[in-house]
């Protein structure tokens, strides 16, 4: 009875957001959805299979079954009932994949200037029905949205709230505006993070004892944490030290290479270098890899070694860095025009000030050495996956030209370049994420039992990648014509039914209305 009342109340909440639409972007949930004619991309590594048509009741997945074979007509007695009242949804000749998964995904920003209506279409746009916030405006804020988003009050992915160590704010301010300054500080406010209801932690790092009292606090709790390794304090606690305290994964790269130092302890710093200067910052990051052991050496193995048997998740974002090896590609992507905010434009700008804005003096020497950096990474990175390594995939969007959702597709390309082959990607971006979040039994494959999570798109991902972008991939077509193929054509979050074409229409149509109002024309750097 409680389900069937959780049902009825999920279907209002659901309706009167439709209501609201003029061109309704969603239906459902649905007493039976049947999808039919998919073939079905797992995210378990198996390789595709179809025609198979996937029941699902309300927002759980009740039946996934073969329905036939490639080119033959299919026997329609053999195939799941639609009831009286459901939802029937013709997908045949489609793809169908588990609902991807950020696991690096800020939900907007002030500086930017984007609001989390237009960040959540972006991302359901391209098929992320889970986000994993690590850190953001605040825990209250981010939790209010975890709530309307589970209630599905709002368009927008499941939440997993990461708040950022020591963070304090009007409404979450447990130690009454002191910084964390003893272990026994550390661990108040990691108890207090945790009975607000967060997820987990994002950390960037403190001195050894407050870090270990941290995350010795927050495993004892039975919560997840995530950290960005920042030079500031790295030197005394890079990557193998939060592993072995119980850290469960590490963002972008950062500490890895100092774990790997065999002939250092700290970054080879020029003697004139300042870190609140980021050019210095990310110029000299880009020169890191090279200063670590070469790969498959004795020391580089061994800390792979010790990190697999540590059951250590990588979140590599490699996307959030493509400009410093190719500025040019990050900031002419072609979605920009239509997709991203006057706001956010601006803020990509080369600045001083703007966090990921470092693009003073940048040129052909720094792109090169982020290169040979790339390189390097993607090595470890693939090797770690290889030997069983857990990689997962996450965007960072918001920041250096990566606009939210397109720059999560990115990544996954990235991924492929690094060596993973396209269900090893598809791994990373569901199941991987999942097992990342210890959700694994919820999301991350198409499973009976499951959460009803699903991306559809009418090309072959595998084939392409570029056919999940929301600008599609091009196509020359037999005739000699230039078309576009491809983008979502379904996100279903919980059961629910989101048009992926018709966010992105809003989208568009509110950066349209934004240039309008401001008579704004996006200009390249420089350029009058």
């Amino acid at each position: 009875m409680k389900k069937l009342l959780a049902f009825i109340c999920c279907i209002g909440l659901a309706s009167t957001l439709h209501a609201q639409d003029q061109d309704p972007m969603s239906e459902g949930p649905f007493q039976q959805l049947i999808i039919r004619g998919v073939t079905l991309i797992n995210g378990n590594g198996a390789p595709p299979r179809g025609p198979v048509d996937v029941v699902v009741e309300g927002n759980t997945i009740v039946q996934v079954k073969v329905v036939g074979y490639p080119g033959v007509e299919i026997d329609e007695s053999k195939r799941p009932q639609l009831r009286p009242g459901g939802k029937e949804l013709d997908c045949s000749g489609m793809y169908l994949l588990p609902g991807f998964i950020d696991m690096h995904g800020h939900i907007g920003g002030i500086s930017q200037g984007a609001d989390y209506d237009y960040v959540f279409k972006l991302w359901m746009a391209h098929g992320i029905t889970t986000v994993r916030e690590p850190s953001g405006r605040g825990v209250e804020w981010t939790l209010d949205l975890k709530k309307r988003s589970a209630a599905n009050e709002i368009i927008a992915p499941r939440i997993f709230a990461y708040t950022g160590f020591g963070q304090m704010t009007k409404g979450f301010n447990p130690l009454n505006g002191s910084p964390i300054s003893s272990p026994e500080q550390a661990r108040k406010w990691v108890r207090a993070n945790a009975a607000r209801g967060a997820d987990g932690i994002k950390f960037f790092g403190a001195p050894p004892e407050i870090m270990a009292a941290a995350l010795d606090e927050n495993k004892k709790l039975g919560l997840r944490s995530a950290c960005h390794h920042a030079q500031i304090d790295v030197a005394r606690w890079n990557v193998l030290n939060s592993a072995r305290a119980g850290l469960t994964t590490m963002e972008h790269w950062y500490g890895l290479p100092e774990a790997l130092f065999d002939d250092r302890t700290v970054q080879d710093y020029p003697l004139d270098y300042n870190y609140q200067n980021e050019q210095h910052r990310f110029e000299e990051a880009g020169k890191l890899w090279k200063q670590a052991a070469k790969p498959y050496s004795d020391h580089w193995n061994k800390v792979m070694d010790e990190l697999l048997a540590l059951d250590f998740t990588l979140d590599p974002t490699f996307n959030i860095y493509e400009a410093s090896r190719d500025l040019h590609r990050a900031r002419r992507a072609e979605w920009h025009e239509d997709y991203t905010l006057p706001s956010l434009w601006e803020f990509y700008q080369p600045s001083k000030i703007s966090h990921g804005s470092y693009w003073h003096d940048w040129g052909t020497e720094q792109e090169v050495a982020w290169k040979e950096n790339y390189r390097l990474w993607m090595t470890f990175v693939n090797e770690y996956k290889n030997r069983g390594g857990r990689v997962t995939t996450g965007s960072d969007s918001g920041f250096i030209f990566q606009l939210y959702g397109f720059a999560y597709i990115r990544e996954m390309e990235l991924l492929r370049e690094a060596g993973f082959h396209p269900l090893e990607v598809i791994r990373s971006a569901t199941l991987n994420g999942a097992e990342a979040l210890g959700q694994a039994d919820k999301i991350g494959t198409v499973a009976v039992g499951k959460l009803a999570d699903f991306v559809i798109v009418s090309e072959n991902p595998l084939k392409n990648l570029k056919v999940l972008y929301g600008t599609g991939a091009i196509k020359l077509t037999e005739d000699n014509e230039v078309v576009r193929v491809g983008g979502v054509s379904y996100t279903i979050k919980d059961g629910i039914i989101f048009d992926a074409k018709r966010l992105l229409r809003d989208v568009k149509k509110r950066v349209a209305m934004q240039k309008e109002k401001q008579n704004y024309r996006l200009k390249q750097p420089g350029l009058r």
